[in-house]
């Protein structure tokens, strides 16, 4: 998997890039915490869940159908709760979704694991893709430490950052004007 961080820093930076203004930032974290939670599959080592299983490490919780699932539920909470400065739902649901399935999209960029079960659960299949250049976090805080978090967090700087760094300065500069500016 890749980790936690460069979930997050994905997540966030669809947030700027699909709701760019400033009153949207709450939204941003939500994104990246969507990006982030398909891991929380991981607690099912502790309880004996094989990894391959369907709801194992990158199976059900790392789909399109849990990101769907996932975008649709918060998207509904978010049409009951109706916070100040909500989003359109149409562009919200899309920066949940894609946040969240983002998060498969990392994983199978790695270099280790089983794949990811991207159309759990019709199909078990697990996947790679063909180019594999982020470095693969180990599981546990424990294990995420010294020269192994060092390694994965320069392979996420590499291959996340600094594509993500590119997307916002490229919105930030390359925006067009807005239409009532003179000439």
């Amino acid at each position: 998997m890749a980790s936690a961080f460069g979930h997050a820093l994905l997540g966030a930076t669809l947030g700027k890039l699909l709701l760019p203004a400033r009153s949207h930032r709450p939204w941003w974290l939500l994104a990246a915490a969507c990006a982030v939670l398909p891991d929380a599959d991981v607690v099912g080592f502790t309880f004996g869940v094989a990894y391959a299983s369907l709801w194992g490490h990158r199976g059900l919780s790392h789909s399109i159908l849990a990101a769907v699932v996932l975008a649709s539920t918060l998207v509904g909470l978010a049409r009951l709760l109706r916070p100040r400065n909500q989003p359109p739902v149409g562009r919200l649901w899309a920066l949940l979704f894609l946040a969240t399935v983002s998060h498969g999209v990392l994983d199978a960029m790695t270099t280790g694991g089983l794949g990811v079960a991207f159309l759990s659960p019709w199909e078990p299949q697990r996947y790679f893709f063909g180019f594999r250049p982020i470095q693969v976090s180990p599981i546990g805080v424990k294990r995420f430490a010294g020269a192994a978090a060092w390694r994965v967090l320069r392979s996420e700087a590499l291959w996340v950052g600094i594509p993500c760094l590119l997307l916002w300065l490229g919105q930030r500069f390359l925006r067009p004007a807005p239409a009532n500016t003179p000439r």
